[in-house]
């Protein structure tokens, strides 16, 4: 039997997979947790990766490995290859002043053109601006700028910082892919090469990039010297987080991919790149050659947290409670913006509840309602996906929430195309094994993926319209 692993490194935690190169069953799996906040040291992430490939057994076995993680983060090495400073992570806000900087500078329809998306906070671009800016000794020191998944893949190659590594800082080895370069903002997926003006613009000046590998392209092979990490094994491309999903669930052009986590994503297959100039949709590249116009929310399933935490109970009590109340939760309407929101950009923002009235202020209504929200947020998010030219088939649901039966049953009547609930999953490590195994055997794996519930159309349109009032009060 062939093995290959794939790695997750994702805000919370790292998740190692590893898989059967002819059936794609998983074999044997690990786990390890990353720390909290929204700016970590990268070696957290080291130390973490070794500790999940331990819990899954080691690698020893494995004949090729990947690693997918966490979009955009900003990881900043100097000439020694150390890192400056604490990796800012996608979901730090800090940056937003950078982001309208860079707007204002270049223009958002010309950002748009090109780069296929229009930088918010969580892009890296705006984030070397936040650094150029605030601390300027830093940024001066910045010799290569790389993202998560590049700088694990990196370490796994044996590269690193001097007297720690045994291949040394070669920082013209640092890889990434396609899908994750096209979050910087200063890489273009419609030329598919770094626009290093506004590199430039951002940092102050110019540094070494990781090179853009295509989807079975090799990034090399492990070497002798790294404790944990036995030699000879090949190591694939690497991918970002939604890309690497998008993989692992074996999505091909038409797909739409709905993932509620942490944060909420609505993202498609498309067979070209997307240009959206209101900034709704990042038009970013996928893992397979194609491309993956993306939505994102910083509101998904902590909105059903904060909701079961205030009513006293458990999510799968907080679905049976939702399940009580009618469609629509009788005019109770929940507008979902605890953190700020990112899609639409309102990073000041708060929630809102309307509609409350004797009748309809329940613990059924409430509980309906905040599903109801949640799901309207990700439904504006599909809308603004089929305004790039995407003609959707099925829409795929994932995340923890989605085996939550009062979920699917209210994106049935939510969503107007028919919804598919995959088999709970690791989709982001699995992707990251098919990458493995796509630069292993050179052909891109059909391992399948079990469907859990497929859930005909019965849209309630009165649900969306009565949200949409409540949300045009923003």
């Amino acid at each position: 039997m062939t093995l290959v692993a794939g790695v997750d490194s994702s805000t919370q935690s790292c998740k190692v997979v590893v898989r059967d190169l002819d059936t794609g069953v998983v074999v044997r799996s690990g786990r390890a947790g990353h720390p909290d906040g929204t700016e970590v040291a990268p070696i957290a992430w080291w130390d973490a990766l070794l500790a999940a490939i331990h819990d899954a057994g080691g690698i020893a076995d494995v004949a090729a490995i990947s690693v997918a993680g966490q979009q955009h983060g900003m990881v900043v090495l100097d000439d020694r290859g150390e890192v400056i400073r604490d990796a800012l992570l996608w979901n730090d806000t800090r940056s937003a002043d950078a982001a309208r900087q860079l707007i204002e500078e270049f223009g958002s329809d010309e950002l748009v053109r090109r780069t296929g998306s229009l930088p918010v906070a969580s892009f890296t671009a705006t984030k070397l601006r936040w650094l150029r800016d605030t601390e300027p000794d830093n940024a001066a020191r910045v010799a290569a700028v790389c993202l998560p998944h590049d700088w694990l893949t990196w370490r796994l190659l044996g590269y690193g910082p001097a007297g720690s590594s045994p291949l040394g800082p070669e920082l013209d080895a640092l890889v990434t892919d396609r899908s994750d370069a096209s979050g910087t903002s200063y890489w273009s997926p419609s030329i598919e090469d770094y626009d290093r003006e506004l590199l430039v613009a951002a940092l102050g000046h110019d540094a070494v990039l990781p090179r853009v590998l295509g989807p079975s392209d090799r990034a090399g092979t492990t070497t002798d010297g790294v404790p944990g990490i036995p030699s000879g094994i090949l190591i694939g491309p690497g991918a970002g987080d939604n890309a690497g999903a998008a993989l692992g669930l074996g999505a091909r052009e038409g797909d739409v991919i709905v993932s509620i986590g942490t944060s909420g994503t609505v993202f498609a297959v498309a067979d070209a790149p997307a240009a959206d100039r209101t900034g709704a949709v990042a038009g970013f590249a996928d893992a397979s050659g194609l491309f993956l116009p993306l939505v994102a929310t910083l509101n998904a399933a902590r909105v059903l947290d904060v909701t079961a935490r205030l009513l006293g109970v458990d999510h799968t009590a907080l679905g049976d409670l939702a399940a009580e109340a009618p469609s629509g939760s009788s005019g109770l309407v929940l507008v979902p913006y605890f953190e700020g929101e990112r899609t639409p950009n309102l990073p000041d923002a708060t929630a809102t509840l309307s509609g409350m009235t004797l009748a309809t202020t329940t613990r059924p209504g409430l509980a309906r309602a905040a599903i109801e929200g949640m799901l309207c947020a990700l439904a504006d998010g599909l809308d603004a996906v089929r305004a790039t030219g995407v003609h959707e088939r099925r829409i795929l649901i994932i995340g923890g929430a989605s085996q939550n039966r009062a979920v699917q049953s209210i994106a049935a009547q939510i969503f107007d195309v028919p919804v598919e609930i995959p088999e709970p999953g690791e989709y982001v490590a699995a992707g990251a094994a098919v990458q493995a195994a796509w630069v292993l055997s050179g052909t891109r794996p059909e391992w399948p993926v079990e469907t859990l519930a497929r859930l005909a159309s019965d849209t309630k349109p009165e649900i969306r319209a009565a949200y949409a009032r409540a949300q045009a009060r923003y």
